[in-house]
């Protein structure tokens, strides 16, 4: 609670843990407490935390940074080194202490790394093969499976739970306390599956998670390394296996240059694939009816409403900007569509006055040579 927090601030710790959204909301919104006095300022997960994109941090980080003094120590930490980091580094005023350990091969030697190439459409089906073996061969084992999208991470979980493997959600979607209640269950072993987006990528120290599936193959290696870098931790040895299809294969190529290691493929029974396949792919389709009945996409827009508010913009202006930028792009789609069938007249009208000019030359040698 914000009124909470704030009377604690107030109280002048003298550590102060936060996320930078939080913190700045403290510093727009209250002038009970001050950090001019601040003697560190430490940024863990530097990487995420200084890139621009989806997650953009950047209007956060400004406010605190004016907050702040000016003489200070800065420490940052990151998992993988990014280009933002590298060029903090040669931009910094005075000389930064620079250390990285140093290791030719960016994941842990007890991590065996495999991958298994499957169609696009059956992929659902080979999870469920993967599960139900390990399941079999190791009760006691803990697996976390990661996924693209927060609704992918509800639908398998729905469908998981169809086929009484104990499983459990974690998506950006969830409540903060249905979020520790899942991580609660996972960790003290409860539910031995923990169904997760990228939310759950970093951070997470959960020593007994033996396997980890990548439900899709990660768009940046970067993500890989921290995905799986949830098992095999402190000295244990653990798997991790990535579902490749035919589309990932580059993104593959990436992770492997970046690791300096070679995936090595997983084995499966193809036959007991396909005795399943049907069944998996029904199961999952009843899911997804099931998940559209319950508004998933509804609350999805309430939550972007809810941040927008949060971030000081109104949602329906917003919106309003959003479709009148989508009219412009149309509109130019169409005049670069109408000039391209505009060349393409004037390249066919060219082309049939040079075979009408050929044909008359051809017509006309004949009357020369009778003269």
């Amino acid at each position: 609670d914000m009124v909470v927090q704030a009377l604690e601030l107030s109280r002048k710790p003298h550590v102060v843990i936060a996320t930078p959204g939080r913190l700045a909301d403290h510093l727009r919104s209250s002038n009970t407490f001050s950090l001019k006095k601040l003697k560190f300022l430490v940024l863990d997960e530097a990487d995420r935390l200084l890139e621009q994109g989806c997650a953009d941090f950047t209007a956060d980080l400004e406010v605190i940074l004016e907050a702040v003094p000016t003489r200070r120590q800065t420490l940052l930490f990151s998992a993988t080194l990014t280009d933002t980091l590298k060029e903090l580094q040669s931009l910094a005023a005075n000389r930064p202490f620079f250390w990285e350990a140093a290791s030719e091969v960016r994941t842990v030697d007890g991590l065996d790394q495999r991958y298994l190439l499957v169609p696009e459409a059956v992929k659902d089906a080979y999870l469920v093969h993967l599960i139900q073996t390990f399941q079999d061969e190791h009760e006691d084992w803990s697996i976390i499976i990661f996924t693209k999208t927060c609704k992918d991470c509800q639908v398998l979980n729905m469908m998981l739970r169809k086929y009484n493997f104990p499983s459990v959600a974690l998506h950006s979607m969830m409540k903060q306390r249905q979020r520790f209640a899942a991580l609660a269950k996972f960790k003290s072993s409860i539910f031995k599956i923990l169904i997760a987006t990228d939310v759950a990528a970093r951070g997470l120290d959960i020593p007994t998670v033996q396997v980890v599936i990548n439900h899709n193959t990660p768009g940046l290696p970067k993500i890989y390394i921290h995905r799986v870098g949830r098992t095999a931790r402190a000295g244990r040895k653990g798997m991790a296996i990535t579902l490749v299809t035919q589309y990932d294969i580059h993104l593959v190529h990436a992770i492997e240059e970046e690791i300096k290691l070679k995936l090595q493929e997983f084995s499966v029974e193809e036959q007991a694939v396909l005795d399943i396949l049907t069944q998996v792919n029904v199961t999952r389709r009843e899911c997804e009816i099931e998940l559209e009945g319950m508004d998933f996409d509804e609350k999805k827009e309430i939550n972007k409403r809810k941040q927008m508010i949060l971030e000081g913009k109104d949602p329906d202006l917003e919106a309003k900007r959003k479709a009148e930028l989508a009219k412009i792009r149309k509109k130019n789609k169409q005049c670069r569509e109408k000039a391209q069938q505009t060349l393409q007249k004037r390249k066919q009208l060219q082309l049939k006055r040079k075979l009408q000019k050929k044909m008359e030359r051809r017509n006309k040698l004949p009357a020369k040579e009778e003269k």
